[in-house]
């Protein structure tokens, strides 16, 4: 079985984010970079299941600018035997980002596809549900376990929901977005890193996969959050409650 695992370069999550004086994005410029943590967990947990026998390739996709070639060279030093970089100049919203992997998986055809369940750039944990979708496969989004049966057939999932945790047993093949309770992920050593240097990143574009991007939706502004306001000292429990009830709004 093969694991295609989708890995986003956003700013790094250490990193004091700045919009563009312009409003029309995040500043970028000069700012580090890295793999988005929850694809971290994603691929981790790809590589435990090769690692188990349960998988014998798994491979590392990401789309975007060139400088994504550092984030998939992260990925094959961790231990992704290949990668495939899907070249475009632009940011592509969650729906546009599904339709290429959709594309992808119908040339690769992989057993299981793993995701991040959200980026920490956008937050909008919509990709991996989109995928399934388009492929018409069965999903288990916000996994904090993954077991496969010996067969791999199928694969239980342990998922984190408001009211606790709930088990799905989905068929294979499936697309799973992953938690951060699901694994730690590892360290690449310093041989693997020189390692990772000889392994193949595939180059491809939207027109290799016959993919044709619209969107429909445009960003009209990107504003920084209100800035938080100071706190006070009260000098009774009576004040407290009274500035919970007629300023914060505590019922």
């Amino acid at each position: 079985m093969k694991i295609l695992v989708a890995v986003k370069r956003v700013v790094d999550y250490a990193v004091k984010i700045r919009v563009k004086p312009d409003k029309t994005g995040v500043d970028t410029q000069n700012v580090k970079m890295s793999m988005n943590p929850f694809c971290e967990i994603a691929l981790e947990e790809a590589l435990r299941i090769k690692e188990a026998g349960f998988a014998k390739e798994v491979v590392a996709v990401s789309i975007g600018p060139s400088q994504c070639v550092d984030t998939l060279r992260t990925g094959l030093a961790m231990g992704a035997d290949r990668a495939i970089h899907v070249e475009a100049s632009s940011s592509f919203l969650p729906l546009s980002i599904a339709k290429i992997l959709k594309s992808l998986a119908d040339v690769e055809n992989p057993g299981l596809i793993f995701l991040g369940k959200q980026a920490i750039d956008d937050d909008c944990n919509q990709t991996g549900q989109m995928v399934a979708a388009l492929l018409g496969w069965p999903q288990a989004t916000f996994a904090s376990k993954v077991v496969l049966d010996k067969d791999k057939k199928f694969a239980t999932v342990d998922r984190e929901v408001d009211g606790g945790l709930e088990t799905l047993s989905i068929d294979l093949p499936a697309v799973i977005t992953t938690d951060l309770r699901l694994n730690q992920p590892r360290y690449a050593t310093l041989p693997n890193i020189m390692k990772a240097k000889s392994k193949p990143i595939k180059k491809m574009t939207l027109e290799d996969l016959k993919v044709d991007i619209k969107s429909d939706i445009e960003i009209v502004e990107v504003t920084e959050p209100p800035k938080r306001k100071s706190g006070v000292i009260v000098s009774s429990v009576d004040e407290l409650i009274d500035k919970l009830k007629n300023e914060a709004h505590v019922v």
